[in-house]
């Protein structure tokens, strides 16, 4: 083993280090959406908690949320990031040994959600459930993330700072900020704390740090990605680099307003609320700017598209990060919001984003990394790529359309009135209407994971080093 690592190591740039976390997003991408399928289906067919307290939903979700934003966006991030830096700065990172550090210090905290979490041991704050000792290693993790990245760029060899390093910084400064601030608490014992924050203002700071965690982990790093891999994959130029710069500005000075619209209706002040939802209408034009400028940079190479599934991951993730970015600022209008909030429609417009967009944009990319990192001309099987790339369209059409249906179904059906008065419809009705459209998230979410399943197939053969990659098309051999 030490050989062969030996043999995969680059003269110039740590791969290791890219390696081992690219290799662990596939492997926490699995886990992830392995929970996420069992507690889709929990919602259809309640039985499967098997009365254990460990598997109840409510104890799951946060599970499967914290692993594939954290564990399996995260780990992409890392392995991006710490790529991207090198390559663009033409240096290797500024420290092996801390570089190493983060990557176990990330393991652990994900290990530590695995354990924590079932267990009940929670902050109940969304996205940020993990409790005060696990905060802390995040905190330390994160500091010497940052030591890394930004004394690799300190020390480059170009003068100029490639868009995506922009991206990838503002998205390390952000989340740190949202991170520490949301998180403070105080602790009562080793499992238990209270945030230091009470009532509306707890919600407030909450939502501030839940939208941003979307705006900055889940958009600004991803978006990182998309303006490496995409000109590389497509072996062209960004189609505009001066509207990525635009597009980097607007994005970053008006993302961090629109927390508010997800307390719409709530006890918060009535021109919060509306600030967040004007924050978020204005932002529509620079996540389109960033989505026009990503799909245009194939003028002249969209015949790469039909030979080339690697390139197909990266460009459908554009459409949906579009299509997501539209319908987030179209349900932050109050109007739409009395009828899609607390449906089915948020979860639907929530994924549309993280299979359609975060998935796909970091599974293109891996595809386009691992035959670098492993010292491959090409991933092992070009046909087994774009089984994945059809597994994960269908399957992420079929989820966000499903709760798409089931969620206008349950606006209308919550806010219909008979001429006294009286709801025409009791909850547990609109549940009852809603179970056909839970069917089709599992099977959506299955076929989803199934394809991940093939994706670690893939990767696992790429690896092994008596094995040699099947010949591509001419046309795909960019992948």
């Amino acid at each position: 083993m030490s050989e062969l690592n030996s043999a995969l190591e680059h003269p110039t740039y740590n791969y290791k280090v890219v390696r081992q976390f690219a290799v662990m997003t596939v492997v926490w991408g699995i886990v992830g959406m392995l929970v996420g399928v069992l507690i889709a289906a929990q919602l259809a067919w309640p039985a499967l908690n098997f009365d254990l307290p460990w598997l109840h939903f409510g104890r799951l979700r946060p599970l499967h949320t914290n692993a594939v934003i954290f564990a399996f966006g995260g780990c992409a991030l890392f392995a991006t990031s710490y790529y991207i830096v090198q390559r663009t700065c033409q240096v290797r990172l500024i420290s092996d040994k801390l570089a190493a550090i983060t990557f176990w210090g990330w393991q652990l905290v994900i290990v530590g959600a695995a354990i924590t979490l079932p267990l009940g041991l929670t902050s109940s704050k969304e996205y940020a459930e993990l409790e005060w000792p696990i905060d802390i290693l995040i905190t330390v993790v994160w500091v010497l993330y940052a030591i890394v990245f930004f004394g690799t760029i300190a020390k480059r060899k170009t003068s100029h700072i490639y868009v995506a390093n922009w991206f990838m910084g503002s998205f390390i400064i952000a989340v740190a900020v949202l991170h520490i601030i949301n998180s403070l608490a105080i602790p009562v014992s080793m499992t238990k704390s209270y945030s230091i924050y009470a009532g509306t203002v707890d919600a407030m700071v909450q939502w501030w740090y839940g939208h941003n965690a979307v705006g900055f982990f889940l958009t600004a790093g991803f978006l990182g990605m998309m303006y490496y891999f995409v000109p590389k994959q497509a072996e062209r130029p960004v189609y505009s680099y001066r509207l990525s710069i635009v597009h980097f500005w607007a994005l970053v000075s008006i993302y961090i307003w629109a927390g508010p619209h997800h307390l719409h209706y709530t006890a918060l002040p009535d021109w919060a609320q509306s600030l967040g939802m004007a924050m978020s209408l204005i932002l529509l034009a620079p996540s389109w700017g960033g989505m026009i400028n990503g799909v245009m940079t194939l003028s002249g190479a969209w015949d790469k598209l039909r030979t080339d599934p690697i390139l197909r991951f990266l460009v459908v993730s554009l459409s949906f990060y579009g299509m997501s970015t539209f319908e987030g600022p179209m349900m932050s209008i109050k109007t739409v919001n009395s009828l899609s909030h607390y449906t089915d429609w948020t979860i639907g417009h929530v994924h549309s984003g993280a299979l359609g967009w975060v998935a796909m944009i970091s599974i293109g990319s891996l595809y386009h990394l691992f035959p670098i990192l492993f010292g491959k001309e090409r991933m092992y099987s070009i046909s087994l790529i774009n089984t994945h790339f059809w597994m994960s369209t269908i399957g992420t059409v079929l989820y966000i359309v499903a709760l798409w249906v089931n969620g206008i179904m349950q606006g209308l059906m919550w806010r219909a009135y008979n001429q006294d008065g009286t709801l025409t419809y009791s909850f547990v009705e609109s549940v009852a209407a809603s179970y056909a459209g839970y069917v089709v998230r599992v099977i959506g979410g299955g076929i989803f994971f199934c394809g991940m399943l093939i994706m670690a197939y893939n990767v696992y053969m790429t690896s092994r080093k008596d094995i040699e990659p099947q010949p591509a098309p001419a046309a795909a051999n960019a992948a």
